[in-house]
C-alpha cells in the first residue's frame, strides 16, 4: 500500500516535528579569531544542539568553546583520527576551554550538544567534527566545565589564525 505525504505527516505523533527549536542564528564575520553568541541558553531548555557550517580557517586551526567569561576548570577528552593514518589518537586536558573541532581552508562541519548550561550544575559538552580535506581529520570530543555557574552565552575561539563566514545555529531540545 502506498501512502501520500499528508498521510505520513499525519501519522507522526505530535511533538516529534518540534523536538528541536531554533533559538538563535548568528553569522560569523570575516577574518575573526572569536565569535560570542549571547542569549543562547535559558531556563526554557536543559539541552542544546549547536551547529556551525560552513566556515573556513585561514590555516589549519583548532576551534575551542568556552562558556560565559569562565577561563578555568574545563575538563575534556578527545578521540581524533587523521584520514592519512590508521591510528587513532586521544588526549585529555584541563584548561581554559574545550575543543570544538578543526577548521581548514576547505571548511569544517562542527556539531555539539550542551547539557545544563543554564542550570546550577556542571555544563557538559559532546562534540563531533569533520574537516573535509585529504590531509584532514575527524573526531569526537567530550568534556565538562567543573562549576555550577548558570550560563547564557558561549564563545568559539581559534587557537591560531582566523575564521571566515558561516553560520552558528543554536537549537533547544524541547522538554518532554
Amino acid at each position: 500500500m502506498a501512502y501520500t505525504s499528508s498521510q505520513i505527516v499525519q501519522a507522526v505523533p505530535t511533538g516529534i516535528n518540534s523536538a528541536l527549536v531554533l533559538i538563535k542564528t548568528q553569522t560569523i564575520g570575516s577574518a575573526v579569531s572569536s565569535v560570542t553568541v549571547s542569549d543562547a541558553f535559558s531556563s526554557t531548555y536543559d539541552d542544546y544542539l549547536i551547529r556551525l557550517s560552513p566556515t573556513v580557517g585561514s590555516e589549519p586551526l583548532t576551534l575551542v568553546v568556552s562558556y560565559g567569561v569562565t577561563a578555568t576548570d574545563y575538563y575534556s577528552g578527545s578521540n581524533i583520527r587523521t584520514y592519512a593514518n590508521t591510528d587513532g589518537s586521544s588526549a585529555t586536558s584541563n584548561g581554559s576551554s574545550t575543543g570544538a573541532g578543526r577548521l581548514t581552508a576547505t571548511g569544517c562541519a562542527v556539531a555539539f550538544e550542551v547539557s545544563a548550561p543554564n542550570l546550577a550544575s556542571n555544563t557538559i559538552t559532546r562534540m563531533i567534527f569533520v574537516a573535509p580535506e585529504t590531509g584532514g581529520r575527524a573526531g569526537s570530543i567530550g568534556g565538562f566545565l567543573n562549576n555550577t555557574t548558570q550560563y547564557t552565552a558561549f564563545t568559539l575561539t581559534t587557537t591560531v589564525g582566523t575564521i571566515t563566514g558561516g553560520t552558528i545555529r543554536v537549537y533547544g531540545y524541547a522538554k518532554s
